[in-house]
């Protein structure tokens, strides 16, 4: 089972700086490209349901950790608080931050392509990324923001044969940086070379039919084309798993996940 986790030894006391990038002057947003595809018709709304469900976890999850952020003042000053280490994101027996995503289905849906929408915000605030975990479909872009009083960093380790990494710095409330991104992958880790301890993950979805799960582990997937689906759940530690579904048209179907914590 693949895992997605960073090890978290950003955690001990005394760490140092790593890879920090200079900032050559203010941050310069970058205009993203339009999607190397066609935009599909509109699905007739008669045609189509739902998936909803819930994430669960079995057992303890580890207890968060809290980052040592000394090395950086301007950290505890940027008014995110304490802060604590990611990995697990739990509630009432649910798992949240686990990307839910169309792995296959009927040809309406894995084909199914609309115009783009605003592009999915990534804030660094607190020296964390806000929010952990994000997702888009093939073709979108995420807007990186600074709202600290730092200098941060964003770096992209993509897997996907013919992913490039993404690596540009923002100094302190900077320029808005604007990447678009058209590999299909999960899990994307994100790092900050200034601050070893920040880390997020970006999932790019083949189809626009896909979640993020909240804190309680619910999702939902709406505007799902009639027919059989496999759906994949991806948890940066414990790894993907899949179920069957079927959807009906104007049906709510139900999917359920079940991880063991470790």
């Amino acid at each position: 089972m693949r895992q997605f986790g960073w090890v978290a030894a950003a955690v001990v006391v005394g760490l140092g700086v790593s890879g920090c990038k200079s900032d050559k002057g203010p941050a310069t947003a970058t205009s993203a490209a339009p999607a190397a595809m066609t935009q599909s018709a509109a699905l007739d709304p008669a045609t189509l349901g739902s998936v909803s469900g819930v994430v669960h976890l079995a057992g303890k999850a580890p207890a968060p950790v809290l980052i040592d952020m000394s090395m950086d003042p301007a950290c505890g000053m940027s008014g995110g608080g304490d802060n604590y280490s990611e990995q697990y994101l739990t509630k009432a027996g649910g798992l949240g931050n686990v990307y839910v995503y169309v792995k296959s289905g009927p040809a309406a849906a894995m084909a199914y392509h609309p115009a783009a929408g605003a592009p999915v915000v990534m804030d660094q605030k607190g020296c964390r990324y806000t929010p952990h975990v994000i997702a888009l479909a093939k073709g979108g872009s995420v807007e990186f923001r600074n709202s600290d009083i730092t200098m941060h960093n964003i770096h992209t380790m993509p897997t996907t044969v013919g992913s490039s990494p993404i690596d540009i710095s923002q100094g302190p409330k900077g320029t808005p940086q604007v990447k678009q991104f058209n590999q299909v992958e999960a899990m994307i880790p994100v790092r900050c070379n200034n601050h070893p301890w920040m880390n997020a993950f970006i999932n790019v979805s083949a189809t626009p039919f896909f979640a993020v799960s909240a804190a309680d582990g619910t999702f939902t997937i709406t505007g799902l084309p009639a027919g059989d689906y496999t759906l994949g759940a991806v948890q940066e530690m414990l790894g993907e798993q899949t179920v069957q579904v079927t959807v009906k048209p104007q049906g709510a179907s139900k999917a359920e996940f079940s991880y063991v914590a470790q």
